[in-house]
C-alpha cells in the first residue's frame, strides 16, 4: 500500500497543507514546466494546468522569454471553463507589468476560484505580492505544494535573487583516470554523441558559457547552441594578457552569438587599439593574486547586467580558479569509460594536502549518457 493511500483526502506534508489531488495536478504542471528548459532563458520555466470537476481542462507552459506566461496560455485555452476552476502553477503568479501584463489580473478576469502554486517567486517584484493580491481579490490561495521540486527546475533563478550573484555550473568531460586530454593535447572527443547533446542542452539553459583562453586556443570552440532547440547564451573567454590573434571562432563576427572577453584594465587598454568583430565586448575585472581575472569580480559584474547563470566549460586553469574561489554552485562531470594515462588533469592544484580537506559533493545524481555517465552534485563549502 502506498503512503498516500493511508492519508485522508486533506493532509499536511511538511509545510504543505492541501489535498492529494493538489499533489497530482502540481506534478502535471511541473512536467509541463520542464518542457520549457533551455527555451525561456533568462526567465524561469513555468507550467500551469486549469482543473475543473476533478479533471484538467487546459494546460500551458512558458515557451520563450517575452512570450505568454504559463498561466495566460492555460487560461486562454480554458476559455469559459476557467470560471470557478482551480489553477495550478509552478511559480507564484506575477503581479507586475514587464514584457507581458500581470498574471494576477488575468486570473481574476477569468473567474478562477482557487490558485495553487508550488513555490514563491523570489523576484523582488513579486516575492509574495502575487499571492497577496489574489487573496485580497477573494481567491483562495495555497502555496508550497511540491516546492522543492519546483525550485530544482529553476535553481539559477532562486540562487540569483537570494544571493545577488549568478548560479555557477562547472561542467567537463574526462576519462576514468581524470584526464581531459592526452599528453599531446588531443581531446576530441572524450565523450560521445549523447554527452555532446547534453552539453548543448546545458548551454541553452545558461545565460553565459565560459572558457579560458587556453581552451579557446587549443580547441577553437564555437560555444553556440546546436543539436537542441534553445536560446544562445553569451560566450565568455577569460584571458589575463589578451595576447592572441583574432581569428578564433569566439572572436569572429556572428549575428546570433555575442562574446564577452574578460581581462584586466591594462590588457584591455592595449587590446582596444586593435580592430575587433562587432559582436565582441570587453569586461574589465580586477586581477587575482595570480594575475588572472578575478572570478568573484567577474560574477559581480555579470549580476549587474542581469546574468543569472554561468556555465563554465574549461579548461583546467579556469575551473580551478572558480573552485579555489569557492564560486561553484553545481558540478557536472561526464566520465567516459577510457584510460589515458599521462595527460592533462581535469583540475589543477587546489592546494588540498589532506583528505579531511577534500571538497565533497552532496545530492549526487548519476545518469547514463550512451556509453558515458554524468555525475552531478553540489559542492559543500567549508565556512571560512
Amino acid at each position: 500500500m502506498s503512503l498516500f493511500a493511508c492519508m485522508p483526502p486533506k493532509t499536511t506534508l511538511g509545510f504543505f497543507v492541501g489535498t492529494i489531488d493538489d499533489l497530482t495536478f502540481m506534478r502535471s504542471a511541473l512536467a509541463l514546466a520542464g518542457q520549457g528548459k533551455g527555451l525561456t532563458t533568462p526567465n524561469p520555466v513555468v507550467g500551469a494546468v486549469v482543473v475543473k470537476g476533478g479533471r484538467i481542462v487546459a494546460e500551458g507552459f512558458h515557451r520563450k522569454a517575452g512570450g505568454k506566461h504559463a498561466e495566460i496560455e492555460a487560461l486562454t485555452k480554458a476559455g469559459s471553463n476557467a470560471r470557478g476552476a482551480t489553477l495550478y502553477v509552478t511559480l507564484e503568479p506575477c503581479c507586475h507589468t514587464g514584457l507581458t501584463g500581470p498574471c494576477t489580473e488575468a486570473i481574476q478576469r477569468a473567474g478562477i476560484r482557487r490558485v495553487v502554486y508550488a513555490q514563491k517567486d523570489p523576484d523582488p517584484r513579486v516575492n509574495g505580492r502575487g499571492a497577496r493580491v489574489l487573496r485580497q481579490a477573494g481567491i483562495q490561495v495555497t502555496g508550497s505544494v511540491l516546492a522543492d521540486q519546483a525550485e530544482r527546475l529553476n535553481e539559477d533563478h532562486y540562487h540569483y535573487h537570494r544571493t545577488g550573484r549568478p548560479f555557477v555550473v562547472v561542467k567537463f568531460a574526462q576519462s576514468l583516470d581524470g584526464r581531459v586530454a592526452t599528453a599531446t593535447g588531443d581531446s576530441k572527443w572524450i565523450s560521445g554523441s549523447e554527452a555532446l547533446r547534453y552539453a548543448h542542452q546545458l548551454r541553452a539553459e545558461s545565460c553565459a558559457v565560459a572558457v579560458g583562453s587556453g581552451t579557446m586556443i587549443a580547441d577553437n570552440p564555437l560555444l553556440t547552441v546546436r543539436h537542441v532547440r534553445g536560446a544562445q547564451p553569451f560566450r565568455v573567454v577569460f584571458s589575463g594578457s589578451l595576447k592572441f590573434d583574432r581569428t578564433y571562432n569566439l572572436l569572429s563576427s556572428s549575428r546570433n552569438a555575442a562574446t564577452i572577453v574578460v581581462s584586466s584594465r591594462s590588457a584591455i587598454t592595449r587590446a582596444a587599439k586593435a580592430k575587433w568583430a562587432e559582436n565582441v565586448m570587453f569586461l574589465e575585472v580586477r586581477s587575482d593574486k595570480n594575475g588572472r581575472p578575478d572570478v568573484g569580480d567577474f560574477l559581480r559584474r555579470m549580476a549587474g547586467i542581469g546574468i543569472k547563470s554561468v556555465l563554465v566549460e574549461g579548461g583546467p586553469r579556469l575551473l580551478t580558479s572558480f573552485l579555489s574561489a569557492g564560486m561553484v554552485d553545481k558540478m557536472i562531470v561526464v566520465v567516459a569509460p577510457m584510460i589515458i594515462g599521462n595527460g592533462t588533469n581535469s583540475i589543477d592544484d587546489l592546494k588540498i594536502r589532506k583528505l579531511s580537506r577534500a571538497l565533497h559533493l552532496e545530492k549526487v545524481h548519476v545518469s547514463p549518457l550512451g556509453k558515458d555517465f554524468a555525475f552531478s552534485g553540489y559542492p559543500v563549502w567549508r565556512k571560512k
